[in-house]
């Protein structure tokens, strides 16, 4: 995901991080859309002068904002529009009866990105490679979205009030694309469908020990700290105790011999001796530390 270009929030510059991802470089400024804005501001007032320049609509225009732009730094779609045309890229609202519009709406992953603003913040969903991202730069990195989430996302955006606009167009080659496309992003949760590490009987005896010896808290009011981390105290019978204390020792794993249950059993009616706790706790803490 390194390859990915991507421009955290700055200021309110939202419509030039978004467009920047979208086109994957570092193609726009806030400048250089203030240019355009202010370039659809004059075209827009030499129409209204059409009309007379005393007119009641070219003073009322005049008088106003520029629709284009703000001091904050946000951006029309007008602007956005603008910028793309560079590229020959349209922008196409994704709630139209165009035929992108109505093809995005029943298969969303077929489009190569969606340009998403809401109050005024522009942000950017993109497929790179086969995968799709959400490129919003209120976010600390690029995040990763599957085909299906994708689809419910357009939906709860909708449902917020966002406006939503396809882009229509090639997009220009960028690196991420080609990265990706040899080499996917994996995300993290996917590695719970990866082979688990068998564990060998000794790690298996040292996980049954610490669970165990937590349980020998109900015994006794000495605090166990396994690991660094404290344990609560939890109910548990004797029988596991005396096998976890066994462990610790070593003692032989195979089933025991009559005697050696009589033996048990006979242990188990004894009453723990707190101090015996303590010293095979801490028999096993120094047996986890490093060599």
């Amino acid at each position: 995901m390194e390859t990915i270009f991507f421009e955290k929030q700055e200021g309110s510059l939202c419509a030039q991080h978004c467009l920047n991802a979208l086109l994957q470089g570092p193609y726009f400024t806030a400048v250089d859309l203030a240019t355009l804005a202010n370039n659809l501001d004059e075209a827009e007032r030499q129409r209204m002068a059409e009309s007379g320049v005393d007119s009641d609509e070219y003073r009322h225009f005049i008088e106003q904002p520029s629709g284009n732009m703000d001091d904050s730094g946000f951006f029309s779609v007008q602007v956005l529009s603008q910028a793309l045309q560079v590229w020959s890229l349209d922008l196409i609202p994704y709630n139209s009866q165009q035929p992108e519009a109505l093809l995005a709406q029943g298969a969303p992953q077929t489009m190569q990105a969606y340009v998403c603003n809401y109050r005024e913040h522009w942000f950017t969903l993109r497929k790179i490679g086969h995968q799709w991202f959400n490129l919003n730069s209120v976010q600390s990195h690029p995040s990763h979205i599957t085909e299906t989430y994708l689809s419910l996302y357009l939906k709860q955006l909708q449902q917020e009030g966002y406006s939503i606009f396809i882009v229509r167009g090639t997009l220009p080659e960028c690196v991420a694309d080609e990265a990706l496309l040899l080499n996917p992003y994996v995300p993290s949760s996917s590695s719970t469908n990866a082979p688990r590490r068998v564990r060998s009987q000794s790690e298996e005896e040292d996980e049954e020990l610490k669970r165990v010896l937590q349980m020998s808290l109900e015994e006794t009011d000495i605090p166990l700290v396994v690991e660094g981390v404290p344990v609560q105290k939890s109910s548990s019978g004797d029988s596991d105790l005396q096998r976890a204390l066994a462990l610790s020792l070593g003692a032989d794993k195979t089933e025991p011999s009559p005697d050696a249950a009589g033996a048990q059993q006979q242990q188990q009616q004894q009453p723990l001796d707190p101090e015996e706790v303590r010293r095979k706790r801490l028999a096993y803490l120094d047996k986890q530390k490093p060599e």
